[in-house]
């Protein structure tokens, strides 16, 4: 098996992939270690499955990995022995503006430039369009994520942990209107995001797309494209995973 390593630093634990893999750019599987921020670069990056390896580093929280860096010696045996399965874990997301199509794994954000920025949401349906809300909303923005990006960005603005692969979630970012809650729609669905007034800073993965002004329109859907991870049959379950979550915030 050839595999791939992208890693946040230089790990000596990672010592005996080297030595029993051959480790190539473009491999069977891709071995993410490091926290989320790590995983989300691999899956930007990398087409296959990639296997998340959690490290014991501050902060890092490693939250789509069941195992960590100290188990390098499971991890080795089962690859070679192809004791693993591949799990869809979700699509990845696709922004559409100016006739360009943006691939997001973790979120898309419309953010404020200045004070506020003010936008309508529709439903893509049919050749039509339908309004969400029947009211512009405004504020600092929103964003829009799925599963894998629901403990990012998302949980931090109060929106939702997702556990579901096939829904969209939007989440408001203090924004001034008669409901304000995050909106969980199926994730076969298309939204269409028009600006009111003011101006908006369009944003994918934390990379940015440009500055809409009113009448701009961008559209949100789910790609084609997978997201597929390695699994063994040793599994963390969502408690544990969510506990270090908590306990990460409660460091000082």
């Amino acid at each position: 098996m050839r595999i791939s390593i992208i890693k946040k630093r230089e790990y000596p634990e990672l010592a005996p992939l080297y030595e029993e893999f051959d480790v190539v750019k473009n491999g069977d599987i891709c071995v993410a270690v490091g926290g989320d921020g790590t995983f989300i670069k691999a899956a930007a990056e990398f087409e296959g499955p990639i296997l998340p390896i959690r490290t014991d580093e501050s902060g890092s929280i490693g939250y789509y990995s069941d195992l960590s860096i100290g188990e390098i010696g499971y991890v080795i045996d089962n690859l070679k022995r192809g004791k693993y399965t591949l799990e869809k874990l979700s699509n990845k997301m696709e922004v559409e503006y100016r006739g360009r199509r943006y691939l997001a794994i973790n979120e898309i954000v419309l953010n404020n430039l200045l004070e506020e920025v003010s936008f309508r949401i529709y439903e893509l349906e049919g050749g039509r369009r339908y309004e969400i809300y029947p009211y512009v909303m405004s504020g600092d923005g929103m964003l829009v994520t799925g599963l894998v990006g629901s403990t990012a960005y998302n949980k931090s603005a109060g929106g939702p942990i997702i556990l579901s692969p096939d829904v969209f979630c939007m989440t408001f970012l203090n924004v001034d209107g008669p409901y304000k809650n995050p909106i969980v729609v199926d994730a076969r669905k298309r939204l269409e995001i028009e600006i009111i007034k003011y101006k908006g800073r369009l944003k994918y993965d934390g990379k940015e797309i440009g500055v809409l002004g009113p009448g701009a329109r961008f559209r949100v859907s789910l790609s084609r494209r997978e997201l597929r991870v390695v699994r063994f049959s040793r599994r963390e379950r969502f408690g544990s995973k969510l506990d270090r979550i908590i306990r990460s915030r409660m460091q000082p």
